[in-house]
């Protein structure tokens, strides 16, 4: 059992956080129409300090949905076309030597942006990708022996193909389990499909979104979200819950200490998107399958069963029993 109210002196929640963030996602969602959660999902990942891997077939909006989400926060973007070809230094940046100063001089790559879109990430090379590692683990990157900071915020968005199609190549474990979240768009539906037909989506829409949030204020949530309070019984059902995983019958490989992070994590910044500074188990339920399920990597009897990610999760978060909050009176925490 857990009680929120001894956190709510220490950690007020900030009143204009709930009506910005939904003015935001109302913006994005006025041009990506028919992906309300998925809207919602990509923002808590952000609030958490997260990264987001979306993959889906191609035309479905992946690309536009991060130019808007980017043309709403008025932050800096960069674009990075993932193709065979493609070199560490196209993505980090290089050295290049002024023969008139007798110097080289760093030409910061297109990482180094607050929002940066990897386009098909899965269709470069294995070690184009790894330029991407240092980035999203340690907020920096390394050119010729020199480390440079990455701007804050900083949040990668990368799309890949379904790794099925032709010229794509699957992502590394390793590199899988540095996203926060999986998400997949999927189709429209016929209404939804219908609306963006007659708003005849194109690039000159985004010209015509002005900025609602700052970089500062984006930086400001993610450090209230970081202090949202979650109590010793959800940590320790997060713990049992990933442990299992590791011994699960069918599961190769289960959900590292990392992805356990990530969970709780993105189950603050849940909380603090629903107006709390407390998380509660519906937080932990609501992001399980988008944190934990790019983590949980099956073996040939389990696919041989039929059974997918989605179900080894559900089976994993039966398991144990979960956490029951104390009745208290009320207040915003």
């Amino acid at each position: 059992m857990f009680s929120s109210s001894i956190y709510q002196e220490e950690t007020p929640y900030p009143e204009w956080a709930p009506e910005l963030l939904e003015r935001v996602m109302k913006r994005v969602g006025s041009i990506i129409v028919g992906h309300d959660e998925q809207i919602r999902l990509t923002f808590m990942a952000m609030l958490a300090g997260g990264h987001v891997l979306l993959e889906d077939v191609p035309g479905v909006g992946k690309t536009m949905l991060v130019r808007t989400i980017a043309a709403c926060l008025g932050c800096d973007f960069g674009r990075i076309q993932f193709t065979y070809d493609l070199m560490p230094g196209d993505i980090t940046g290089t050295s290049v030597y002024y023969p008139h100063i007798g110097e080289f001089e760093f030409r910061p790559g297109p990482v180094i942006s607050n929002i940066v879109l990897a386009d098909e990430i899965n269709r470069a090379s294995p070690r184009a990708q790894s330029a991407l590692l240092e980035a999203m683990e340690e907020g920096k990157v390394t050119v010729d022996g020199r480390s440079y900071s990455l701007p804050t915020p900083f949040f990668l968005l990368a799309t890949q193909n379904p790794y099925e199609f032709e010229g794509t190549n699957r992502l590394p474990e390793a590199q899988m389990d540095r996203f926060l979240m999986r998400l997949s768009l999927g189709y429209p539906g016929i209404v939804n499909e219908m609306l963006m037909l007659e708003r005849g989506y194109n690039q000159n829409m985004l010209q015509h979104i002005k900025p609602l949030v700052v970089d500062s204020e984006m930086v400001s949530m993610q450090q209230m979200v970081a202090r949202v309070y979650v109590d010793e019984s959800i940590k320790k059902y997060l713990v049992e819950v990933a442990d299992a995983s590791r011994r699960q019958k069918g599961v190769r490989l289960g959900i590292s200490p990392r992805g356990t992070l990530a969970w709780m994590r993105a189950s603050q910044a849940s909380a603090f998107m629903e107006g709390r500074m407390y998380v509660i188990p519906d937080d932990c339920l609501r992001v399980a399958e988008p944190v934990l399920s790019h983590r949980i990597h099956l073996g040939y009897d389990a696919r041989a069963l039929g059974l997918g990610q989605k179900e080894v999760i559900e089976t994993l978060l039966k398991l144990f029993e979960l956490p029951r909050q104390r009745s208290r009176k009320g207040g915003r925490a």
